[in-house]
């Protein structure tokens, strides 16, 4: 399992906006990484320069949504829905997405339940527990 570095992470997102911009060819996990970039235009000028992107590691605003996080939920959630891992995901990610008529919409409240998932798994120091992350998502697609 490979484990890259907050560094590695923000370098290879910066690294698939600047490709995109200048229609380079891209590799399918960048061409994924680029379709979630485009639904995020807010994103784009921290996206636009590696060094401060990289220099912004050492300023926690917790008032501030994490670009780099909020991409790297969506491409998990979309790898996870690819295989279906954990076993289920994927019918509930696409129940929530007919749910909003978005998949956009349906990822950022997957996001709030895979956020849920690594918290408690991390706060009670055991195995993230999948069964209850798919459980909280076909929770927003089936409630009211």
């Amino acid at each position: 399992m490979i484990q890259p570095s907050q560094a590695d992470v923000r370098r290879f997102f910066c690294g698939v906006y600047a490709k995109a911009k200048t229609a380079a060819p891209l590799e399918p996990m960048e061409m994924l990484v680029s379709q979630w970039i485009d639904e995020h235009p807010e994103y784009h000028a921290e996206l636009a320069d590696v060094d401060a992107a990289l220099a912004s590691m050492l300023k926690v605003d917790p008032n501030k949504e994490n670009p780099f996080l909020h991409l790297s939920m969506h491409l998990s959630i979309s790898e996870q829905c690819s295989i279906d891992q954990p076993r289920g995901i994927r019918q509930a990610v696409e129940l929530l997405t007919h749910k909003l008529n978005s998949l956009h919409d349906a990822h950022h409240q997957a996001m709030e339940c895979l956020g849920r998932m690594v918290y408690e798994s991390q706060r009670a120091g055991r195995m993230p527990d999948g069964a209850a992350y798919i459980d909280c998502v076909q929770r927003h697609a089936t409630k009211d």
